[in-house]
């Protein structure tokens, strides 16, 4: 049971996330709880989708992107989000289930995504404080300087959604996945 409303329609949410909403509805062809929760904060609702929009037009891919969602998912122990990533990295992104199950490990079959995606872990166990050795490995496996930034991002964008999740105890509504940490 969620410990705030969501808002059941896009018509009750706040008058200001609803055209929000709607090109959500227009781009997902639903409004996925996530969604509906932070539309609870219009404020809240616009800096995600502007941090999230600007972010899927960055430099990594959409594989990429996915990878690092799960493993941050996992390390947070947040089941809606390991729901979601796990539907869209097979979906959209088109990872099969043993590179799902890599990244949920902290890893990648793919030797350059592998690099991301540690870096994308060390970030979250050691709260941003990389040494500059991790910083040159991810670069040496051919990442670029906003490449890297753009993976402190999307690190920061994933854990502000695990959060809202697990405060919040959104209902999934995604093919339900366990994380290992529950």
């Amino acid at each position: 049971m969620p410990r705030v409303d969501l808002p059941a329609s896009i018509q009750e949410a706040p008058a200001a996330s609803q055209p929000l909403l709607q090109g959500v509805e227009k781009m997902l062809g639903s409004v996925p709880n996530l969604f509906r929760l932070t539309a609870t904060s219009p404020s809240a609702l616009e800096g995600y989708l502007g941090l999230n929009g600007a972010l899927a037009s960055g430099s990594l891919n959409a594989q990429t992107r996915e990878r690092i969602a799960l493993a941050v998912a996992e390390i947070n122990g947040c089941d809606y989000c390991l729901a979601a990533h796990t539907y869209l990295g097979k979906n959209l992104a088109k990872l099969d289930d043993a590179e799902i199950s890599a990244n949920r490990d902290g890893r990648s079959n793919n030797p350059q995504a592998h690099a991301a995606v540690r870096f994308a872990v060390k970030l979250v166990l050691q709260r941003g404080k990389v040494s500059a050795e991790d910083v040159s490995a991810v670069k040496a496996a051919g990442f670029s300087d906003a490449e890297v930034i753009e993976i402190v991002a999307h690190v920061a964008l994933n854990t502000l959604t695990n959060y809202l999740n697990e405060a919040f105890d959104t209902p999934i509504d995604f093919p339900a996945v366990q994380s290992s940490a529950a």
